[in-house]
């Protein structure tokens, strides 16, 4: 079964870190278009390090079939969900919450 299964989300205060991890199965890591979006109340999709402006960084383990997304200096307008998604295969995960209050 092909899925994207993210965890690590949670509630900080501003300025603190989160890293989130991001899971694939059914298929491999390596050689596919894996990205990091996130949605923020009543806002549309964009893509994490686009929005993190050099704040969040992502590596991967291929082996492990991980992505890992950390994010730094949060905000509380990096309030939301996020989740990763195959650009490749169309598909993403169910995402992890995060909230950042002030």
């Amino acid at each position: 079964q092909v899925q994207l299964v993210e965890s690590g989300g949670g509630f900080v205060q501003a300025g603190e870190s989160l890293r989130l991890s991001c899971v694939v199965s059914g298929f491999a890591l390596s050689g596919s278009y894996v990205k990091w979006a996130r949605r923020g109340p009543g806002k549309g999709p964009e893509w994490v390090l686009s929005a993190g402006q050099g704040r969040f960084t992502i590596t991967r383990d291929n082996a492990e079939n991980t992505l890992w997304l950390q994010l730094n200096n949060l905000q509380p307008e990096d309030t939301g969900l996020s989740y990763c998604t195959s650009t490749s295969l169309g598909i993403s995960g169910p995402g992890t919450p995060v909230t950042v209050s002030s």
